[in-house]
């Protein structure tokens, strides 16, 4: 039995978003739907009539992570909804994990479930009104809600994942590859240009197999055909951003040969010369223990081919020590791929034994001491790549996407080159301007002479 609320209350609904972009798109689309109803959204849980988590399940580090969010939630409001990854996991028994943890939950749903969701808000909280999606306070018209800075946005432009990578359970939580048709993601991404996003970011499971699951069909565009591959829509985004200044990022590339055809696109300027590229290892036993995708032995050339191409080409990437089975011989293997490959910006986890990973029945398993010995000597190898590169910075002069600016610049500020992704990569050190009259505001564009390095960072002037 649905309560009654007072005619003039409007309902309020708390939300924790936790895990990666991915899982941000999702919430966005939650809020965004939530605010179109008429609910008012908030991000603690004071005043709250109930509240929504999204949940992260990929490592044992994320379960307990979103575990104590919903333990949290349950403590100070009592009412919670749960959704995403880990409302997809079973338990030991086969039960659902959250509902055994936590059994006062008033209901629980797997990943990329929003419809699931309202229906489940409905009934505990009646929707007061119906109103249409361009009266959505503070949204980008159809492209919804943003819980980001309103100068950049992520957009997820496929949902789900073809390969069974042996260390990873997203696939048993999101499903296979479903690509959202090109029209809709173009549409949205110039919804997002138009309401003020400066950079834009393009997120799934795996970017570079967009399309592989319609056989790569013709959409439609403005009236124009367009197929639904990574190419054809890395050039029409490209174009679509550029009346606006924009810049388009590319997230989560698996390194396909097919990836050579879009680095001419970041040599021209119409996506930032950035690749995340998940490389996960280098060796070639690993990755067949792994079961990773794109003959994974011959990166190193492949990396080499799109330097060429684009000498400005940054490469971000993450990988993993300590996988079952790893050899000292296979980790040095890596640690000179490092080396070798130049990562500019590198990530690593220590092997997760995940509950539900195939990779967790391989024999080998080593100790989490020595896997977690082998992450901290990747990352001084990764940390002393990175530093060497970003040395080379140093007298050039860049353009600057602005994250914070104090007193309008005037005493500073911080953003990031097109080398940066926000919350994962690097930031410029903005000084204060030389000249009295150079001003600026969050999401502008500046350009900065680089004076020096700190850290992972960069130390910048404003010209």
């Amino acid at each position: 039995m649905s309560a009654t609320l007072s005619p003039t209350k409007t309902p309020k609904i708390g939300f924790v978003s936790l895990g990666c972009p991915k899982n941000l798109t999702d919430s966005e689309l939650i809020l965004t739907q939530l605010s179109a109803e008429g609910y008012e959204t908030s991000k603690t849980f004071e005043g709250a009539d109930l509240v929504v988590v999204n949940t992260c399940g990929f490592i044992d580090d994320a379960v307990r992570e979103s575990l104590d969010a919903i333990g949290d939630a349950l403590a100070e409001n009592g009412k919670v909804i749960v959704t995403g990854c880990l409302g997809a996991r079973a338990d030991a028994a086969g039960g659902n994990l959250v509902k055994g943890v936590h059994p006062s939950v008033l209901a629980v749903t797997g990943p990329h479930a929003a419809q699931e969701v309202m229906e489940h808000v409905h009934q505990h909280l009646p929707k007061p009104h119906d109103p249409f999606i361009d009266l959505v306070p503070g949204a980008f018209g159809e492209a919804g809600i943003k819980l980001t800075p309103r100068h950049y946005a992520y957009m997820k432009i496929s949902e789900g994942c073809n390969h069974r990578c042996t260390f990873c359970i997203i696939p048993s939580m999101r499903g296979d590859l479903v690509s959202r048709p090109i029209g809709d993601v173009l549409k949205e991404a110039r919804a997002l240009f138009e309401g003020g996003v400066k950079e834009l970011l393009v997120v799934s499971q795996d970017t570079s197999a967009y399309g592989v699951d319609v056989k790569y069909r013709t959409g439609f565009w403005d009236g124009k055909p367009v197929r639904t591959r990574l190419l054809e829509l890395a050039q029409a985004l490209g174009e679509i951003a550029r009346p606006y200044g924009a810049w388009v990022r590319l997230h989560y590339v698996y390194p396909y040969p097919s990836v050579d055809d879009i680095i001419p696109l970041m040599a021209q300027g119409l996506v930032l010369p950035y690749l995340d590229v998940p490389f996960q290892h280098s060796h070639p036993d690993v990755l067949k223990r792994m079961k990773r995708p794109a003959s994974g032995e011959r990166n190193l050339e492949r990396i080499q081919r799109w330097r060429e191409m684009c000498p400005e080409l940054v490469i971000r990437s993450t990988f993993i020590a300590g996988f079952p089975g790893e050899t000292e011989e296979e980790f040095e293997h890596l640690l000179q791929f490092l080396r070798e490959a130049q990562i500019d910006r590198a990530g690593c986890f220590a092997y997760s034994d995940v509950k539900g990973a195939a990779a967790n029945d391989l024999p080998g398993m080593l100790p989490l001491a020595l896997r977690e010995e082998r992450r901290a000597r990747f990352m001084a190898v990764a940390e002393e790549v990175s530093m060497a590169r970003l040395q080379r910075r140093v007298g050039q002069t860049l353009q600057v996407l602005v994250d914070k600016a104090v007193g309008l610049g005037k005493k500073g500020g911080v953003g990031r080159s097109w080398a940066d992704a926000p919350e994962i990569d690097g930031l410029v050190h903005l000084l204060p301007p030389e000249k009295v009259s150079k001003t600026y505001k969050v999401g502008d564009f500046v350009k900065a002479r680089i004076v020096g390095t700190q850290g992972h960072d960069l130390v910048g002037l404003p010209v």
